[in-house]
């Protein structure tokens, strides 16, 4: 009798936060079909993949094999608030390191060949070199995982191929330069991922078709991605949150949040990368004020490469004379990680002020919640203009134009207030609200989401 493992899936997330977390999402769902999972990573990107996650029940965490493989030692310096552009040049050095993941995950193929049927390789489009490796397995393939949204795919796919005309999609032409995005430093790293990309079975999308259907189809086209399959399973995140937690565990922002009104809270966050000079801060800490609005701001440093390396003294960022004290009762300042996924979540949550990172906009709009979109870097002008201008939930903070510039607390003030108490920021509410129910709908029952995993759960375990 045929002892083999009908399919095991092996998942190589980036190390970087948003990316970790949208993986080990996936590898949950994929885990609840009672598929074997393997999570591949260095120790310390392994352990803040698990610390960090919420919203799950624990036993499906469990459930997976987590691979602690080594890597060479990299530097871990302290983000810079004052580098030219926001883009995380301090994480240079992890990203390279884990580029030596290359070896330990050959080996694992190598020794899970022979107890399984099938091995689906999952990966990152960032840790596209796994693929390389992984054609030389007889009873393995590969897939890109996209962390990104459909549109900003497209885009990059259309740009390259001469930007040609099609129905609805004129919005294309209008999207802000790339400039000040990235690093030359990490678009050779990128460039040096694209020859892999050949290798791969097919795409999957975390996102989903009432998002971004009119993208969707667009990528299907054979002329942009050829015969290969797609699927858009998305939101990996849990819809439906695990709250199965002790009271006296729960976080304090949530408990916080249960003493507000209905939909009266802008939760303000800028993700795991972003480093935020000072004088900016306190324009941000005087239009929070300034607007009357209750909010919940998580003013954190930036991630490090390894964020368990212990410091001196960790950067904190300063905050007007007296700000805690007169906000207090209105505002809640964190400084530590914060549960994001639940606050978004929480009903008493009515607007998020974000750099509109993709795992930050699948969130909030999972959770029926606008956004004041205030891009930093990477794939995050181009977020705003989808959540601004084609799915219109949200507005802009600050135009992509004026990324070098000091904005201002009146402008701050403004955004808030659009958002939050205008008549514009009451149909950007509505919106989200429907949005929010068509994409949850999607994940559950019979909706387009949940068909699309299932599909390629089918596929894989053919």
């Amino acid at each position: 009798m045929d002892q083999k493992a009908p399919v095991v899936v092996v998942v190589v997330p980036f190390p970087a936060q948003g990316h970790l977390n949208q993986l080990l999402h996936f590898c949950c769902l994929i885990s609840s079909y009672g598929i074997p999972v393997h999570y591949v990573g260095s120790a310390t990107h392994n352990r803040q993949a698990k610390d960090r996650v919420h919203g799950w029940d624990p036993l499906t965490i469990s459930n997976i094999h987590f691979h602690d493989f080594p890597i060479p030692p990299f530097l871990t310096p302290p983000p810079n608030p004052h580098a030219p552009n926001r883009f995380p040049v301090h994480l240079q050095p992890a990203f390279d390191a884990s580029s030596q993941l290359r070896d330990p995950l050959a080996a694992l193929l190598r020794s899970l060949s022979p107890t399984s049927r099938r091995i689906a390789v999952v990966h990152d489009p960032l840790m596209a070199f796994t693929a390389q490796d992984a054609v030389s397995v007889t009873n393995a393939e590969t897939y890109t995982l996209h962390g990104v949204s459909a549109f900003v795919v497209f885009y990059h796919i259309w740009k390259s191929f001469g930007k040609p005309t099609f129905p609805g999609i004129a919005i294309l032409n209008d999207l802000p330069s790339l400039a000040g995005c990235s690093t030359d430093q990490f678009l050779g790293f990128i460039a040096r991922q694209y020859e892999y990309m050949k290798f791969d079975s097919g795409h999957i999308y975390n996102t989903c078709r009432p998002m971004e259907g009119v993208f969707l189809d667009l990528l299907a086209q054979e002329q942009f991605t050829g015969n290969k399959k797609q699927w858009a399973i998305g939101p990996l995140n849990p819809i439906v949150l695990d709250t199965s937690l002790d009271s006296d565990r729960r976080h304090k922002c949530l408990e916080w949040l249960d003493k507000q009104a209905p939909g009266s809270v802008l939760y303000v966050a800028f993700g795991t990368t972003v480093s935020i000079p000072d004088d900016q801060i306190m324009e941000i800490a005087i239009g929070l004020e300034s607007s009357k609005q209750r909010f919940i701001w998580v003013l954190r440093e930036a991630d490090k490469g390894d964020i368990y390396v212990e410091e001196e003294e960790a950067g904190k960022a300063k905050l007007p004379n007296g700000y805690e004290e007169r906000v207090e009762g209105v505002g809640l300042i964190e400084r530590d990680w914060a549960p994001q996924l639940e606050i978004l979540a929480h009903p008493s949550t009515g607007g998020f002020l974000s750099h509109c990172g993709w795992n930050s906009c699948i969130e909030s709009i999972s959770m029926g919640v606008p956004i004041a979109a205030w891009p930093m870097h990477s794939d995050q002008p181009r977020n705003t203009i989808l959540v601004t201008e084609v799915l219109k939930v949200g507005v802009v903070v600050r135009e992509w134009a004026q990324r070098d510039e000091v904005v201002p607390s009146a402008t701050i003030e403004s955004a808030i207030s659009k958002l939050m108490v205008s008549e514009e920021g009451e149909g950007m509410r509505r919106r989200a609200e429907e949005l929010g129910c068509a994409v949850r709908e999607s994940v559950s029952g019979d909706g387009a989401s949940r068909i699309e995993l299932e599909s390629f759960i089918a596929h894989i375990s053919r």
